[in-house]
């Protein structure tokens, strides 16, 4: 049901898988000289927004009986708040979106809800709208994104192709799922490629440009690997 591309709340997948991936890339594109562009996207309130209309049709689509999606509904969608008015809580409301906070089921609905975006990117490398980083000499594989739970790095050659093609895949996840990207703290980060372009590419996307090494999962990506 989830993608390889996702590390986070799997058994047997890890928080380094997808570090040691990306510095592994890193590495090979500065000793080769060819250019690579990362797409450090980081989306708002990710666990608020998760619209529960996409959430359930995510599940349709994945093949999860209409008892369970029923159960799990019953859990999403009865949630409710209240807020403190001079120290006071008002009446509760319900809430229309989001993930419950603290839940153990939450991390995983989340997981479902981010796997949209997988399919949208495996969509786009599958149709060449988006060329991501190839990955070996012989029957090379495409490394076009990864993710751990909110945290997403697209990875793709130099091109304005792949700079409108990322863009229109995040603006239409926005649209599904109701998850959309905090550009304050996302990012682009260039290998190899000069400065003017970088910067004339984050300026189309709204983009912070960043540099290697830069923080990905808490650990830099492209550093001196003994200083870690």
């Amino acid at each position: 049901v989830i993608s390889e591309s996702q590390t986070a709340f799997v058994k047997d997948r890890q928080i380094l898988d997808g570090i040691l991936i990306v510095n592994e890339i890193v590495d090979e594109e500065r000793k080769s000289k060819k250019e690579l562009l990362l797409f450090k996207v980081d989306f708002e309130k990710a666990y608020n927004s998760v619209d529960w209309g996409y959430l359930d049709a995510v599940m349709g689509k994945t093949s999860f009986p209409i008892l369970w999606r029923k159960w799990i509904k019953e859990c999403v969608c009865t949630a409710t708040a209240s807020v403190l008015v001079n120290c006071s809580p008002t009446y509760e409301f319900p809430l229309e979106r989001g993930l419950r906070q603290g839940d153990s089921l939450s991390p995983f609905l989340f997981l479902l809800a981010a796997e949209g975006l997988n399919v949208l990117m495996q969509a786009l490398v599958d149709r060449n709208v988006f060329t991501g980083y190839r990955l070996g000499s012989q029957d090379p594989i495409s490394v076009s994104h990864l993710q751990f739970a909110d945290d997403t790095l697209l990875l793709g050659v130099k091109s304005w192709a792949n700079v409108r093609a990322m863009r229109a895949a995040l603006v239409l996840f926005e649209c599904m799922s109701g998850l959309k990207v905090n550009f304050n703290k996302s990012m682009l980060v260039e290998v190899n490629i000069s400065d003017s372009w970088l910067n004339e590419a984050a300026s189309a996307l709204r983009y912070r440009v960043g540099n290697v090494p830069f923080m990905y999962l808490g650990l830099p990506i492209g550093g001196d690997p003994r200083r870690l």
